[in-house]
C-alpha cells in the first residue's frame, strides 16, 4: 500500500489579499486556483483559518497525497502565481507528516 503524506502549510494573509474583495478573491480562487488545483488532482487540500487562534499564522493549508511530485509541482504552481508574487500569502512553513505513521513502524517490527 503506498503512504499517504500530509503536509501542513503555515501561511500569513498580507494585506495585498485583505484589500480585495470578496467577490475578488472569488473570482481569484476560480480563475487562478481551481485550475491549479485541478492540474494536481493527486493533492486534496483543506483550508483553515487560524487568525482569531494565534499570532504565528493566518492560515493552514493541508495538503494531503500518496506523490511527493506532485505536491512539489502544486506548490512550485501556487508560489508562481499572486498568492506568492503580489504576495497575497506568505508560506511561515511546511511540516511534513506521516498519518499513524507509528503504527507502520510497529508493524514492520513485528515481521
Amino acid at each position: 500500500m503506498q503512504q499517504t503524506y500530509a503536509f501542513f502549510a503555515l501561511l500569513r494573509v498580507t494585506p495585498n489579499w485583505l484589500r480585495l474583495s470578496r467577490p475578488e478573491r472569488r473570482r481569484f480562487e476560480a480563475e487562478v486556483l481551481q485550475p491549479i488545483y485541478a492540474r494536481y488532482a493527486a493533492v486534496r487540500m483543506r483550508w483553515f483559518d487560524a487568525e482569531a487562534f494565534t499570532g504565528r499564522c493566518s492560515d493552514i493549508a493541508l495538503f494531503e497525497t500518496k506523490s511527493i511530485k506532485d505536491f512539489y509541482y502544486l506548490i512550485d504552481a501556487l508560489r508562481d502565481s499572486k498568492i506568492g508574487t503580489e504576495p497575497y500569502f506568505e508560506f511561515l512553513d511546511i511540516i511534513p507528516a506521516v498519518e499513524n505513521g507509528f503504527r507502520e513502524y510497529d508493524a514492520q517490527l513485528a515481521q
